[in-house]
């Protein structure tokens, strides 16, 4: 009798770990898969109007909530490193020493290419040449001030914008003088429109699908056309000339996915590179990744 209690109280103790076990499964299954559940997704505040748009279509067909987190660039890679199982939007694949932190903590990130964004230049109305080389910003970013230039404009000194123009002009760091930093496009816009003689540097996706805040301000600007180096013509950042690669200050948008499962990370990824999520791209006014493609209904007659 004493052996046969034994054995039912183990077969309890094991039946009651396999069907807590399996209810917690189910429960995770519940809660996250790749078109249901809850994230937080960092993004890239340069980009930002461009994922808002994307992340209300994708709600409003699954049941799902992504939480946006805009940030610059640098407070965005320090986040994500140290929240390692997350999602991020990047201007730029993950540099060699992040990919082997990820690679240390036995994590494979996804990456994915799904558009290519542009970073204009803009200017106050009253200035009236709509013209910018790329060899005078890089010269003023050295510290040569006889440039026609009388300031450069930027969101945030941590942003993408200035680690591209630091890559670009080849320096450690950007000459102080004359350099002005904020912490917004939105702020970025609102100076140039106020003040003539600056020249401002802002994610084209601000100037495309601005924000209410800075909407009036943008009948005080020019988005200029620029000439890259060594180079003879000049190119506005239209969706045209990024489709063609003439623009000069031209850079690929990234999803980055570290969550390690078939999560909403995976399925946001896919959402982004698929049709919907490229048709979107294309009405922002950037390059999708791939061209959706144009349906044509013919009729064998007309009624």
């Amino acid at each position: 009798m004493k052996k046969l209690m034994l054995f039912l109280s183990v077969f309890l103790f094991f039946a009651i770990g396999i069907f807590v076990s399996c209810k917690q499964s189910e429960s995770k299954a519940d809660k996250e898969s790749i078109l249901k559940g809850k994230v937080d997704l960092l993004v890239d505040e340069t980009v930002k109007p461009l994922l808002e748009d994307q992340i209300a279509v994708f709600e409003s067909e699954y049941d799902a909530q992504i939480t946006l987190q805009a940030k610059s660039e640098k407070e965005l890679v320090q986040k994500f490193l140290k929240d390692t199982s997350g999602i991020a939007i990047l201007t730029r694949p993950l540099s060699e020493n992040e990919a082997k932190f990820f690679e240390q903590m036995k994590i494979k990130p996804k990456t994915t290419k799904f558009a290519t964004d542009a970073i204009a230049l803009i200017s106050n109305k009253k200035d009236l040449d709509t013209l910018i080389a790329m060899k005078d910003v890089v010269a003023f970013l050295k510290g040569d001030l006889k440039t026609k230039i009388k300031g450069l404009v930027f969101d945030n000194p941590n942003s993408s914008t200035v680690r591209y123009f630091i890559t670009l002009a080849g320096v450690n760091e950007i000459h102080t003088e004359g350099v002005y930093s904020f912490k917004s496009n939105e702020e970025v816009v609102k100076f140039v429109a106020e003040n003539d003689g600056m020249i401002g540097v802002i994610g084209v996706n601000w100037l495309l699908q601005p924000t209410v805040d800075i909407k009036d301000y943008l009948t005080n600007i020019n988005v200029l056309s620029v000439q890259g180096l060594n180079k003879n013509s000049y190119f506005a950042p239209t969706q045209n000339n990024l489709a063609e690669g003439t623009y000069p200050l031209a850079r690929d948008l990234f999803i980055v996915n570290c969550q390690g499962y078939s999560g909403l990370g995976m399925g946001f990824a896919s959402f982004l590179a698929g049709e919907i999520g490229q048709r979107i791209v294309l009405k922002s006014g950037m390059l999708p990744a791939v061209i959706p493609g144009r349906k044509i209904l013919i009729k064998s007659r007309l009624k």
